[in-house]
Order: C-alpha cells, then sequence, then structure tokens
C-alpha cells in the first residue's frame, strides 16, 4: 500500500536518499529542513532530481507550528532532524536539547492532542553514541560493559577500556541493543532519551515505533562542510590540500562505518515492516576499521601529500571503540549490509575528490572544544 511519508532533516545526507528510496517505491513524501549552515553552508536548495517530486517545508522542528501544519495526512514520519556533533554537544548543550528532545517532544505533543494525528509509523534515527564504549569481553569475567577510561588515565597514554570488575585487559566485541545505556557525551545522552519518548509515546499511542542506532555513517554527498560529524570528511579536506593529519589518542581507537546505502535499506526497511511492535536495532556494517588505517587510506588516495601523525590528543566525550551486533536488525528487517568499507570509502573518496576542500570548520572546532578545556594534548 503508498503511504504518505513525512522526513524531518529531509534535504540532508540521509534524508534525501531515503527520499529517493521511498519516491521509487511509489510512495509520496514530503521533506521538513530548516537547512542548518552548519550542514549545508550556503546551499538552501534540495538536489534537482528532487524538487519537482517532493513536497519541501522549509521549517524547524523546535516550531509546534510547523509541526502541527505538516504532520496531518502522513501515515510515515521518518524522524531525522537533530543536532548530531558528539563533541559540540559537551559546550553547545542548550542547541542539542531543544532539537533533540524539545523538538521531539513537540511532535509527540501534537499527537497526543489529535488522536495522533493519522500516523501510524514513526522511524527516529538513534546513535551507537548511547551505548558509551558498549560491550567487551574479559577473559575472566566474560561480557562486560566498561565506562570509558579517565582523563588521567588518557593523559598517561592508557586509552582502552578496562574490566569494570577486575579492572584488567578486556576486548572489544559487537555490542547487541541489550546493552546497558551509558552515554559518554551530550549528544549520545539526547539520542538515548529521544528514542525512549519515541518507544513509549509509540506504546502509549499504538504507533509501531523503530529506534535505529545508526554507526558511523558515510558515503558520497555527506556533507564535507560540517566538522563535527565525520572523519572521513575531514580527513579528506586535509589530504587534497597537503595539510597534516592529525590522528587523536593512538590511533587504534575503531568505529563501525556504514555505507549509507545500508542505512537508507534498514530505514526503508522499517516503513515495509509488517511489525506492530516497537524496537530499537543496530544498523551497521560488520566491520571494525581502526581510525590511523583510515587516515593512511585518505592519504594515499589523494596522493600522501599529507603527514599523517598520532598526536596522543583526545576529547571529551569521545568512545574507544564500536562495533554493532546485527543479529536482531537480520531478523526483524531482513537487514544484511552490502557495502564493504573498503569499496564504499572509494566511493566517498571519487565524490570529495571534485568537490572544494572545506577546513576553516575543523580548525574553529578544534579552538572551542580546546578554549572550554574538552580538548587535551
Amino acid at each position: 500500500m503508498k503511504s504518505c511519508i513525512l522526513i524531518t532533516g529531509g534535504a540532508g545526507f540521509i534524508g534525501t536518499r531515503v527520499a529517493r528510496s521511498f519516491l521509487n517505491l511509489g510512495h509520496s513524501v514530503t521533506l521538513l529542513d530548516n537547512f542548518n549552515p552548519q550542514i549545508h553552508g550556503d546551499d538552501s536548495e534540495l538536489p534537482d532530481d528532487l524538487r519537482k517530486d517532493v513536497r519541501l517545508v522549509r521549517g524547524d522542528v523546535r516550531d509546534a507550528a510547523t509541526w502541527a501544519s505538516t504532520v496531518p495526512g502522513h501515515q510515515v514520519v521518518i524522524n531525522l532532524a537533530a543536532e548530531t556533533g558528539t563533541g559540540q554537544s559537551m559546550y553547545e548543550v542548550a542547541k542539542y536539547e531543544q532539537v533533540n528532545l524539545a523538538g521531539t517532544a513537540l511532535l509527540y505533543d501534537l499527537l497526543a492532542r489529535n488522536a495522533g494525528c493519522g500516523v501510524e509509523r514513526i522511524v527516529v534515527a538513534s546513535s551507537r553514541a548511547i551505548y558509551g564504549e558498549g560491550a567487551y569481553q574479559c577473559q575472566e569475567h566474560g561480557q562486560v560493559y566498561p565506562q570509558s577510561q579517565t582523563s588521567a588515565d588518557k593523559k598517561n597514554g592508557h586509552f582502552d577500556p578496562v574490566c569494570p570488575v577486575c579492572g584488567g585487559t578486556c576486548s572489544s566485541i559487537p555490542t547487541p541493543e541489550s546493552a546497558p545505556l551509558q552515554p559518554s557525551s551530550f549528544y549520545g545522552l539526547t539520542k538515548q532519551v529521544q528514542e525512549q519518548m519515541t518507544l513509549l509515546f509509540g506504546q502509549a499511542f499504538g504507533i509501531s515505533s523503530f529506534a535505529l542506532r545508526y554507526q558511523n555513517v558515510y558515503g558520497p554527498g555527506q556533507s564535507l562542510k560540517n566538522p563535527y560529524t565525520g572523519i572521513l570528511a575531514i580527513f579528506s579536506n586535509l589530504a587534497r590540500v597537503g595539510a597534516d593529519i592529525n590522528v587523536f589518542e593512538d590511533g587504534e581507537e575503531s568505529r563501525d562505518f556504514v555505507y549509507i546505502d545500508d542505512v537508507v535499506s534498514a530505514t526503508v526497511a522499517c516503513a515495509a515492516s509488517s511489525e506492530k511492535n516497537s524496537y530499537v536495532i543496530n544498523v551497521g556494517s560488520n566491520e571494525r576499521t581502526a581510525v590511523l588505517q583510515v587516515a593512511h587510506a585518505v592519504n594515499h588516495y589523494f596522493g600522501g601529500k599529507s603527514k599523517v601523525q598520532v598526536t596522543g590528543a583526545f576529547r571529551e566525550g569521545d568512545v574507544r571503540h564500536g562495533l554493532a551486533d546485527l543479529t536482531r536488525a537480520k531478523l526483524l528487517l531482513g537487514y544484511e549490509p552490502k557495502v564493504k568499507f573498503e569499496e564504499g570509502l572509494l566511493n566517498f573518496l571519487a565524490w570529495a575528490e571534485g568537490r572544494k576542500p572545506e577546513l576553516d570548520g575543523y580548525e574553529r572546532s578544534l579552538g572551542e572544544m580546546r578554549e572550554r578545556g574538552l580538548l587535551h594534548g
């Protein structure tokens, strides 16, 4: 059955691609976006191929009137609108609360006052940041969930979390959705509360709801201007002009980089699912990749003009490792990642090669964190 789909943050990296997928399936699509300059720069227009096929609402999720005039008539809401910078969230606290939490609260306030407005399904973009360090394996105590090392430990070069029971060495393993939620950044905390709001009100209002815990999403089309949301954009900007690529910690910190096409397939699958209840679901790649490995790969692609150096510096709020357990995603959505990181990285770098390097924002973001005592080293 064809539906009317509302995508908040719909003009962004994920939103435009989700929109195209729904259009190809014959659904009608409305995009709600405020074209935040931090993400879009001076570009306040949709891509040419979407302009004639979607309804665009220029508005802000912090505005109750925007929700009230936009939501009615849509059966599915894909709630992607968010502030997403882990580091920035530690000093732009009110902004992250207002967009990620107050904005979502206004949606449910509207639904509560209007018997759901005909909305049958909601999908919210959550994040692996809600886990903090996530799952680890201790040889003596089995699966454990450690906290991040303290700033004092990190200053002494001890970056890997230790077993919370014995204080011994433990190794990162895939994190399941059942892991305790212990975010180490305010961004992660807002995502935790946002997804809990989605599940709570989904149950209360009888709206099937999915909270998708995206890992590190990347691919052609992601913002090269926003310095708070992705090392691939940062490294590619630096490598193209031959600037030093400084890698935090010891370079062995790792991420689960999930390609945009896989994220879109999981998101669209939620709308098509026959499930009537509400769920949290990891969306990742089944691969763990070290940051230093990424830096060298990016630098090599652009001719090796940059000096890659491990600095030992670290940011408050960062986690050491990340890898998602995808068992539930396969069971409920039939989700299996299709794009390996090696292939996806080449796709991204080939796309970035033809774009203007964006450097000012990155240096400014580092300065802001250092001034506030959130960047050490």
